[in-house]
């Protein structure tokens, strides 16, 4: 899995605010907190307001929130808000590929791959991955040393 700054970016600050509540924090903040230069970070934050992840208010006690409740938000919806789809290959869905001769199976074999990490990130809430709560499925994951390598 490869993620781009922006998408790491987009999930630091939605974690953040996670972390944050109902306590709004400026994009200054955001930036501050984990290291994330603010003129950058503000377009992440435009992308997260457009697909539905945070909202922004203004005023003296303005500044970024989670639209939503950090347990209703799942890394992969911050994923797709900034990047769209979870896996593809040059912009296709692995669904839509075509491989000939040898290389037939790799379609399915990138299926597999979406819909393990569909799994995974779906099934792990900002609110999870902020207390470093994790389903059972991705706990056995991380006890296998090969994991960590």
């Amino acid at each position: 899995m490869r993620l781009t700054s922006r998408t790491d970016y987009a999930l630091r600050a939605a974690m953040e605010l996670a972390a944050a509540g109902e306590h709004p924090l400026t994009t200054s903040e955001l930036g501050k907190g984990q290291g994330i230069p603010a003129t950058y970070l503000g377009a992440v934050l435009a992308e997260l307001r457009r697909g539905g992840i945070v909202k922004a208010r203004r005023g003296v006690d303005g500044g970024w929130t989670l639209a939503k409740s950090a347990r209703e938000i799942s890394l992969a919806d911050v994923i797709r808000a900034v990047d769209g789809t979870l896996a593809n290959v040059a912009g296709t869905r692995p669904e839509k590929l075509s491989y000939k001769g040898p290389a037939k199976g790799l379609r399915t074999a990138l299926i597999a791959v979406r819909a393990a990490e569909r799994e995974i990130l779906e099934g792990i809430s900002l609110a999870d991955a902020v207390a470093e709560r994790f389903p059972a499925r991705v706990k056995r994951l991380l006890d296998d040393p090969k994991a960590w390598r």
